[in-house]
């Protein structure tokens, strides 16, 4: 990025003594360098005047974005405002303002699995319909197929885009070297090794214990993890039309997960969600866990973690199937169908300009600070000299492994897509925890599970 900097150290300044942010606003847009989006063969300028809202959860990813949003201001004409909304209710929130059809939010972070519903109730526009019009979009710059195909995949409805990945991750093994290393052990291959190194590392006396997975209740919680488990044993989630939970794949998927985390994890683990897995693992307590690739900037912070120099990574072993299946999450961004015409082409520039190569660069290697964003939307850039620069030191294999995973790993039948998943993943989610705490037995959870699923699909 080009900056006059003597100009922009004045400008920066005087936000202080006046208490007018807006100035650094303005500073930092007119010393960017839009160069590189000038070089696509669009007017940028088409819905200069308008302004749109965008919901995001606050994450350091988004927190990138917004950063450099000005830049897009300046390129566009177009203003934006950001909604950081929790990620527990970003879903009820765009629900709510796309059932109402007010176009509050012009596009938001969208969860993949809820892109069934979305369409099925005609609340958000196809993106071929923009990315396949040349005035809007110059397909020789944006190069949209770069786009990692499997997130393309899980957000496609009928084989039609529907929302644009920003950013997203593969689950990898997160390991302690230096513990693996003092027992001869390799990162599991197999669900067994997983098993057997656990138990070999695991020492809660010595507040070490052997692995840790999601097990806190809801759709992107322990049905983040079990998802992975059912498909790697070999579990289809249709029956010919009908939905099926319990079947014996899924019972022996689950049965795994509990005497995982009842054996081998810190007891709280039913009630954690990845951020206290993270810090558990940079504490130091954990042997073992998996869980978003993404997670190893946290792991790496220097200010916090005990366990810098001593990370390994590897891809999900296989299970029984003989199948690695990774998660296929990506935060999307869809175009609301309630806008105006003129809105909705002022969201395809936002939605353009925030996945395309170049801004994905200057919000991971090429952006200040000293934790740089991993979930780059293109194979092409984790595999680019500079994304290897950044990677090189988060830990071994980190990069190789997460390449690999997503080349081979992710499963865009990761989880069952359909218009009804708000309320079938939640009632899973339900039955995994009343077995992960042990108030029920696998199959007795899952055959209640499917009991439930079916009056739902009811309707």
């Amino acid at each position: 990025m080009k900056v006059n900097g003597g100009r922009r150290r004045v400008l920066a300044a005087v936000p202080a003594v006046l208490g007018a942010p807006w100035i650094a606003r303005y500073a930092y847009a007119q010393s960017a360098d839009l160069g590189a989006y000038q070089n696509a063969k669009v007017n940028w300028r088409q819905a200069e005047g308008e302004t749109i809202t965008v919901a995001v959860i606050p994450a350091g990813y988004f927190g990138a974005l917004e950063a450099i949003t000005p830049e897009f201001e300046t390129l566009t004409g177009v203003k934006v405002r950001y909604d950081k909304v929790p990620p527990g209710q970003i879903r009820q929130k765009a629900i709510l303002d796309l059932t109402a059809k007010s176009g509050t939010y012009a596009t938001h972070a969208a969860d993949p699995m809820y892109y069934d519903l979305y369409v099925s109730n005609k609340w958000i526009e196809p993106i071929e319909k923009y990315m396949g019009d040349s005035k809007l979009t110059d397909a020789a710059w944006y190069k949209a197929d770069d786009i990692i195909p499997a997130w393309r995949g899980a957000n496609s409805v009928g084989g039609k885009l529907y929302g644009v990945p920003f950013d997203g991750e593969s689950t990898l093994q997160v390991y302690r070297k230096d513990l693996y290393d003092a027992k001869s052990l390799k990162p599991a291959e197999t669900f067994d090794e997983v098993m057997r190194n656990a138990k070999a590392v695991h020492d809660p006396d010595n507040r070490v214990w052997g692995a840790g997975v999601r097990g806190f209740k809801g759709a992107g919680q322990n049905m983040y993890i079990y998802p992975s488990i059912f498909r790697a044993f070999g579990g289809e989630w249709f029956s010919g039309k009908q939905l099926r939970v319990n079947s014996r794949e899924g019972v022996a998927a689950l049965e795994w997960y509990v005497e995982l985390l009842s054996k081998y994890a810190p007891p709280a683990v039913r009630n954690w969600n990845w951020p206290d897995l993270a810090d558990a693992f940079s504490q130091g307590t954990l042997g073992l866990y998996i869980d978003a690739n993404t997670s190893a900037s946290v792991l790496n912070n220097a200010e916090r973690s005990k366990v810098l120099g001593k990370i390994g990574y590897a891809r999900w072993p296989k299970g029984p199937s003989g199948k690695r299946v990774s998660s296929i999450w990506n935060w999307g961004f869809p175009i609301n169908a309630a806008l105006s015409e003129k809105a909705k082409r002022a969201t395809w520039l936002f939605i353009a300009w925030s996945t395309s190569a170049e801004t994905q660069a200057r919000t991971s290697w090429k952006a200040k600070g000293p934790v740089k964003r991993l979930g780059l939307n293109r194979l092409s850039q984790w595999q680019s000299k500079e994304f290897g620069e950044l990677a090189g030191g988060l830990g071994a294999n980190f990069l190789r492994a997460s390449i690999d995973s997503m080349q081979s790993d992710l499963d865009v039948d990761w989880r069952p897509k359909m218009p009804q998943w708000p309320a079938v993943g939640e009632t899973m989610a339900t039955a995994i925890q009343a077995a992960l705490v042990g108030q029920q037995k696998p199959k007795e959870a899952l055959d209640e599970a499917q009991t439930r699923i079916a009056q739902i699909l009811k309707g």
